[in-house]
């Protein structure tokens, strides 16, 4: 599962590397936009939605791999939840610096993990409502 499409290239790449994604797109503008993209190219996610990132798709779960393109302050839980034992979850944790996380899940109630260094993402914003 892929959270923020954006303009597609990553799940174009993920797609060409026969990978089967899910990805969501939070802003209506860019997920319109990427949307014609996928149809004019010929890509097709296994599912592409408008929605909020920070729950992922529990009806899908669980996931081998979950990656995340924005910054978050700390990991969603729901993606935690969603990530098969064995599977590994990707996500730029903090504020204004993020520490690029992985996540193992080892377990059903445990998981390894792993910081790789400092980065700047935009952030991942959560639909209140």
């Amino acid at each position: 599962m892929e959270i923020g499409t954006g303009s597609g290239y990553q799940t174009a790449v993920l797609l060409k590397c026969k990978a089967k994604v899910f990805t969501i797109e939070r802003q209506l503008e860019l997920f319109k936009k990427t949307n014609l993209f996928f149809k004019k190219m010929g890509y097709r996610p296994k599912k592409f939605i408008f929605g909020d990132g920070y729950k992922g798709l529990p009806e899908d779960a669980p996931f081998d791999r979950i990656i995340v393109t924005a910054g978050a302050p700390e990991v969603p839980k729901a993606l935690m939840s969603q990530l098969k034992v064995g599977g590994r979850l990707v996500i730029p944790v903090g504020f204004e610096d993020q520490i690029m996380t992985l996540l193992e899940r080892t377990s059903e109630k445990e998981f390894k993990k792993t910081e790789y260094g400092s980065f700047r993402f935009v952030p991942l914003l959560e639909d209140k409502n």
